[in-house]
């Protein structure tokens, strides 16, 4: 369904060191770093698509989060759900919903809420039974 996804960034190094280790406890590898643009890139396993990216808007104007936008990434269970959260608030994330089951969603959907430290909305799940 999507090619990419792209947040936009005031503060390119502040968001590098907030996304690195978030991503890297949901095991999202990345894909490039060009600090010089600045952008970054993950990608998806096995597929390099959907590549999720963040950097300076294009239009070189200062970056807004949007109201009522998010990003929700796909975790494999329920642990790394509370693992990335626990890394997003120990790196300057901000909590929207702590780890927990949202049964108005479905009845094994398993998520947690944060904002990254420009703002955006960011959301981890995992939508199947707890083992």
């Amino acid at each position: 369904m999507f090619s990419h996804i792209f947040v936009g960034v005031s503060d390119f190094q502040c968001a590098l060191a907030f996304y690195q280790p978030v991503l890297g406890a949901l095991g999202i590898e990345a894909r490039f770093l060009d600090a010089s643009r600045p952008w970054a890139g993950w990608q998806s396993q096995p597929d390099p698509r959907p590549l999720f990216l963040i950097g300076r808007p294009y239009d070189q104007q200062p970056h807004h989060p949007g109201n009522g936008q998010m990003v929700a990434f796909l975790a494999a269970d329920r642990a790394a759900v509370r693992d990335a959260y626990a890394v997003a608030m120990a790196n300057g994330g901000v909590s929207e919903g702590a780890p927990g089951l949202r049964p108005e969603y479905h009845e094994h959907y398993y998520g947690a809420y944060f904002r990254d430290p420009d703002g955006n909305k960011l959301c981890v799940a995992c939508h199947v039974a707890e083992s």
